[in-house]
Formats: C-alpha cells, sequence, structure tokens
C-alpha cells in the first residue's frame, strides 16, 4: 500500500536515492553474525540478534559500539577506545568475508528499480538517476550490490567511509544533487529510518518511507513524505500516474 502525506511532483524527479540495509537488502543476519563472532574473538558474550539489528543504521563503527557496550553493561560513551578499534577492524574483515552468506534483496526489489529505470528512459520522460547512499562501509556496500545484482541500476553507491560525514548529515546527498545536477525539489531519499528522513529533511529532498526494514518504528519521528509497505510499491508512489492517495489528515 502506498500512503501518501504530501504530494511529491514525482514527474519533475531527476535523482532517486536509496538506503542500503533494510531499505533494498535484507543484510540484518550477516550482521548479527559478524557483531557475535566479534564480540566472541574478544571474550564477551554474544547478544540476541533483534538487540544487534536495533543498531542498523548509524554505520558500522557505531553498531560495533553498541554492541559492545550492551555486551559489556557499560554506556556507549564509555567503550574502551582501544578495544573498540581492535574490535571494530576485526569486524570489518569478518564482514567482508561474510557479507553474502546470508544477506538477500528483499522481494520485489529488482523487478521494481527495473520498472523504475524503463520509466525513466520512457522516449519524452524526464531523465533520471539512481544511487545508492548508506552509513555501511562502501566496499561491502558496493560488493553487495554487486554480488545481489542491483549494480547496474546504481551509477553511484556511496558508504558511510566516503565522505568525513555520515547520514543524517547531508553531505553525501548534496553530493549526488551535485554529480547528477539535481536540486533539492528534484530529489527523493528513499529509506527505512528516521535516519534516511532526516538526511533528506536536512538537504530539502523529498522522502519515501519503508515500513518492511530494520527501523519503521522511527519513521513517524520524523514522518515521510510517502509510506510504503513493500519495495514492490515503489513504481506506483514515484510514477506520474499514482493510485491510492491518503489524505493529509490519514
Amino acid at each position: 500500500m502506498v500512503r501518501i502525506f504530501r504530494e511529491i511532483p514525482v514527474e519533475r524527479l531527476k535523482l532517486l536515492v536509496f538506503d542500503l540495509d533494510g531499505t533494498l537488502i535484507d543484510s540484518a543476519q550477516d550482521l548479527c553474525n559478524s557483531v557475535n563472532a566479534t564480540l566472541q574473538a574478544f571474550h564477551h558474550q554474544p547478544l540476541p540478534d533483534p538487540a544487534i539489528a536495533s543498531f542498523v543504521g548509524n554505520g558500522a563503527p557505531m553498531l560495533m559500539r553498541r554492541s559492545l557496550a550492551l555486551a559489556s553493561h557499560v554506556n556507549p560513551d564509555d567503550v574502551n577506545p582501544e578495544l573498540l578499534d581492535k574490535a571494530y577492524l576485526f569486524f570489518l574483515q569478518y564482514y567482508r568475508e561474510h557479507k553474502l552468506d546470508f544477506t538477500y534483496a528483499y522481494e520485489g526489489v529488482l523487478e521494481a528499480l527495473k520498472a523504475l529505470r524503463d520509466l525513466h528512459e520512457a522516449p519524452g520522460g524526464t531523465k533520471r538517476t539512481m544511487a545508492v547512499l548508506t552509513n555501511k562501509p562502501v566496499r561491502p556496500a558496493r560488493g553487495i550490490c554487486e554480488g545481489l545484482g542491483l549494480a547496474d541500476f546504481f551509477p553511484h553507491i556511496y558508504g558511510g567511509d566516503s565522505f568525513a560525514v555520515k547520514k543524517p548529515d547531508p553531505t553525501g546527498l548534496r553530493k549526488l544533487m551535485q554529480e547528477t545536477g539535481a536540486t533539492p525539489e528534484e530529489t527523493v531519499m528513499i529509506g527505512d529510518s528516521q535516519v534516511d528522513m532526516l538526511t533528506a529533511r536536512n538537504a530539502g529532498a523529498w522522502t519515501v518511507g519503508c515500513a518492511f526494514g530494520f527501523g519503521p518504528q522511527t519513521l513517524m519521528e520524523t514522518p515521510p513524505d510517502i509510506l510504503v509497505d513493500r519495495a514492490s510499491d515503489w513504481t506506483e508512489a514515484l510514477s506520474p500516474a499514482k493510485i491510492g492517495v491518503w489524505p493529509e489528515s490519514a
């Protein structure tokens, strides 16, 4: 279902920017396994998968910091910096080797991306670019996109270490606008969490929230312009002729 809270001028959109984890892919199991392998390597008990998954979205360093804090029964700010550095390096190495053990593209993602690409390439239509902006480190992000057949849709893939700051700072999104010649009014960010909604808001762009990802419980803290229940809804939400429009008060 597509729920529209604020009309997006979809006919003018030139840049569609997608989050990765929880939006295009379900990477939760591989992330949880990598975190727990790291914790065990540093003599900590493993954490429940739901606890680890709740930390996803703010980048791998924060994921590891929060996981270490929970496993050590301390506040995140009190995690030993030397331990964090060593654990983070271990996590990265382990995750790079296991990033595609269980990770998969959500149902309907490939079909929706193809439909959006076909729509954008139609004669007389507005030419659009699709990109990925994630807080995941860029090397595994690109490797996952290549491994799952997503890379061909995205000429631009930026990660959490591509810039000096991560989402919700708008630097990455603004860089994509600059590279593609799109204005904020011509840009939409598609993601599953408040982090993505804030990133778009901080850049003046439009938003599509995905209720099927890792952080849908945070979405309404910074409400999206459009909320979708499935990846297959992207085509309807981002096509000029939309159906299922809900009034703003819905």
